[in-house]
C-alpha cells in the first residue's frame, strides 16, 4: 500500500504487436485472438455498408455496436473537424456506451476475485438492480457491514483485454494507411489513437479513479457548493471502486430542481464558476461533465465518475486564461499567442501572418454577435481545426478540455439562457487575479523574454569573438569601406565597449532568471532578493548603454 492508503499501482504495459503479449494481470493476447476480433469488427462494419454512403447517425450507431474502444475513439473524433465534416462531429458528441447489465452472479464473482476476505464480511447487502451499466463497468448500490451506504463500481471481466486488442488493431491500421497513403489526416489519426491509449490506461485502472476522488475533494474542500463521493481506499482495487452513495436530483431534471426550491440560474453560474476554478486555479478538471455525472444534493453540485480527469500545468493554465481573455476582447493576436504557447509541435515553420489572417476570419465570423450569443462549441471546433491546418498541434489535454467545455455549455444552456460560459469564466479570472499576481506574471514574462534575448546576444558575441580570432590569425580577410566616419578604428572600439556592456547585461539577466526560477529565499514582490538586485543592475546598465548610443547618435548628426 502507498502512503495515501491505496494499493501500489504496478507499471503495466500491454503489447500491441508481435505474436503474444502479456499484461501485469497475466492476460496473454495471441495472434489468433486478435484475428478473431478483427473478424468481429469487419462483420459489423460490413452491415453498415460504409463504402456506399455512411450517414452521421449510422456512423454513431456503428461505433456504439463496435464497443467501448470505438465509442471513445468517436468521442475524440467529435472534436476533430479537420478529419470529419462538421455534421459528423456533431452527431458523434451523442455517443453513449450503455450496454446490457451483467447478471448478479457475474458481479459477485468479480468482487470475490478482487478480495482475499469473503465479500459477506465486507458488504451487508448489494442491490440486484444496477444503478448504471456501461461498457467498461457497472455500478451497484450496497451497504457495508459497518452500516455506510456505498456505490460499488465493478469493471466488466476481460474489458481491458478487449480494449487493448482494439487499440492494437487501430494502431496497425493507422500505421498501414500512413505507409501507403499520404495526407495530414492520417497523421492526425495517429494522435487520436495515442489519446485513446492514454484514456484507456486511466479508465481501466480504478485505483486512478480512487485517487482522483481524493484529490478532487482536497481541491474543493473550501467550496461549500461542490463535492464528490468519498472513496474507501482499503476497499478499492484496480478493478473495483467503493465510494459513498450519492442520492440526489440529476442536474438535467430541471423541473424537479425547481420543485425542490433550487434557483436554476444560481446552479448554472456556480457550476461554470467552479469548473473555471478546476481549469485555471487547480489545473485538475473533470473531463466529462455531462448531465449523468452531475447530481444536485443538499445545496451541492456533486461530480461523480472521476475516472478520466484532465491536468493543466501552470504554464498551460496561464495560456488558457490569456486565451479566454483574448476571446472576450476579440483579440486575434492574443489567441495566436495562446495557441503557439500550447503547441507541442515545432512552431518555427508556422506562417504567423497566415495564422493571424485565419484567426481574424474566425473572430470576424463570431465577432458580430454579442458574447452572450457565442456558440462556444462551434467556436472551439473552428479554432482547433484552424490551428492544426496551420501546423499548430495541440496536446491531448487541450482537446480534452475543449470537449469538456462544449459538454458543459450544453448542460447550462437551460440554466443560463442568454449567458455565455465565456462571460462567467472571464469574470472568475478577473475576480481571482490580484495586483500581485499581475506583477508576478509581468516579471516572469519579462524574465523569460529577457533570457531568450540574452541567449541570442551571447550567441552573437561568441560568433564575433570567433571572427576576431580568425581575423588575427590571417584566416579571414575583411574589406572595409566605412562611410561617414574619419576614424573607423575608434568607432569600432566604441562598438566593442558597448557589446561588452551588453554581454554583461545579458549575463545579469540570465543569472537573475536562474535565481528566480530556483525560488531562493528571501523574496521581494515574489522575486528572490538576489535576483531582484540582478534585474535592477541589468536595467541600470541597459539604460546606460541605450543612453550612450543615443548621445553618440546625436553627436554624429551635429
Amino acid at each position: 500500500m502507498s502512503e495515501d492508503g491505496f494499493e501500489d499501482d504496478d507499471a503495466q504495459t500491454i503489447g500491441l504487436f508481435g505474436g503474444r503479449s502479456k499484461t501485469s494481470d497475466g492476460y496473454e493476447s495471441s495472434r489468433s485472438s486478435r484475428l478473431k476480433r478483427v473478424r468481429e469488427i469487419l462483420s459489423i462494419v460490413r452491415r453498415y455498408d460504409i463504402f456506399h454512403g455512411l450517414t452521421p447517425k449510422s456512423l454513431r450507431h456503428m461505433l456504439e455496436e463496435l464497443g467501448p474502444t470505438f465509442v471513445k475513439a468517436g468521442q475524440i473524433l467529435s472534436m476533430r473537424s479537420e478529419i470529419l465534416p462538421e455534421s459528423f462531429c456533431r452527431e458523434l458528441t451523442k455517443l453513449r456506451s450503455d450496454v446490457e447489465p451483467m447478471d448478479r452472479d457475474m458481479v459477485l464473482q468479480a468482487l470475490r476475485d478482487e478480495y482475499d476476505t469473503p465479500i459477506e464480511d465486507i458488504f451487508d447487502a448489494i442491490d440486484d438492480v444496477p444503478l448504471g451499466s456501461a461498457s467498461v463497468a457497472q455500478v451497484h448500490k450496497a451497504r457495508l457491514v459497518t452500516g455506510e451506504m456505498v456505490a460499488i463500481k465493478v469493471q466488466r471481466p476481460h474489458v481491458q483485454e478487449t480494449m487493448a486488442q482494439d487499440i492494437a488493431i487501430m494502431r496497425s491500421l493507422v500505421g498501414f494507411m500512413d505507409r501507403f497513403m499520404s495526407g495530414s489526416q492520417f497523421l492526425d489519426m495517429q494522435s487520436v489513437v495515442d489519446e485513446l491509449w492514454q484514456s484507456f490506461r486511466d479508465e481501466t485502472d480504478f485505483l486512478v479513479e480512487a485517487r482522483n476522488l481524493e484529490e478532487f475533494r482536497r481541491n474543493n474542500a473550501d467550496c461549500k457548493f461542490v463535492d464528490c463521493p468519498k472513496p474507501y481506499p482499503k476497499l478499492c482495487t484496480k478493478h473495483v471502486v467503493v465510494m459513498d452513495y450519492i442520492e440526489g436530483i440529476p442536474i438535467d431534471k430541471t423541473a424537479k430542481l425547481v420543485a425542490a426550491g433550487y434557483d436554476l440560474e444560481e446552479i448554472g453560474t456556480k457550476l461554470v464558476d467552479n469548473y473555471t476554478r478546476q481549469m485555471i486555479d487547480d489545473g485538475f478538471f473533470h473531463a466529462d461533465p455531462h448531465p449523468g455525472n452531475l447530481i444536485v444534493r443538499g445545496g451541492q453540485i456533486v461530480y461523480i465518475d472521476l475516472g478520466i480527469m484532465g491536468r493543466l500545468s501552470s504554464h498551460d493554465r496561464k495560456a488558457m486564461s490569456d486565451m479566454v481573455k483574448a476571446v472576450a476582447l476579440r483579440d486575434s493576436a492574443g489567441l495566436a499567442d495562446g495557441l503557439l504557447r500550447f503547441s507541442i509541435s515545432d512552431t518555427s515553420a508556422v506562417d504567423h501572418a497566415h495564422l493571424l489572417d485565419d484567426l481574424d476570419m474566425i473572430i470576424a465570423d463570431y465577432g458580430e454577435a454579442d458574447l452572450s450569443d457565442l456558440d462556444v462549441g462551434s467556436f472551439v471546433n473552428s479554432l482547433i481545426s484552424m490551428a492544426r491546418k496551420n501546423g499548430v498541434e495541440l496536446p491531448g489535454t487541450v482537446t480534452m478540455l475543449a470537449r469538456s467545455l462544449v459538454t458543459l455549455e450544453g448542460v447550462v444552456d437551460e440554466f443560463l439562457p442568454g449567458v455565455s460560459i465565456i462571460e462567467i469564466i472571464t469574470a472568475h479570472i478577473k475576480a481571482h487575479t490580484t495586483p500581485e499576481d499581475l506583477i508576478k506574471h509581468e516579471v516572469k514574462g519579462f524574465a523569460r523574454e529577457g533570457t531568450r534575448a540574452a541567449h541570442g546576444l551571447l550567441g552573437a558575441a561568441s560568433q564575433a569573438d570567433l571572427a576576431m580570432k580568425m581575423l588575427t590569425r590571417g584566416q579571414l580577410r575583411l574589406n572595409l569601406d566605412v562611410a561617414g566616419t574619419e576614424d573607423p578604428i575608434n568607432d569600432f572600439a566604441h562598438i566593442a565597449n558597448r557589446l561588452s556592456m551588453s554581454v554583461m547585461v545579458a549575463g545579469l539577466f540570465i543569472g537573475s532568471s536562474v535565481v528566480y526560477y530556483a525560488r531562493i529565499q528571501p523574496v521581494i514582490f515574489g522575486i528572490p532578493i538576489i535576483g531582484f538586485v540582478g534585474y535592477l543592475a541589468a536595467l541600470i546598465l541597459g539604460i546606460w548603454v541605450a543612453r550612450s548610443i543615443i548621445k553618440d547618435d546625436r553627436r554624429r548628426r551635429r
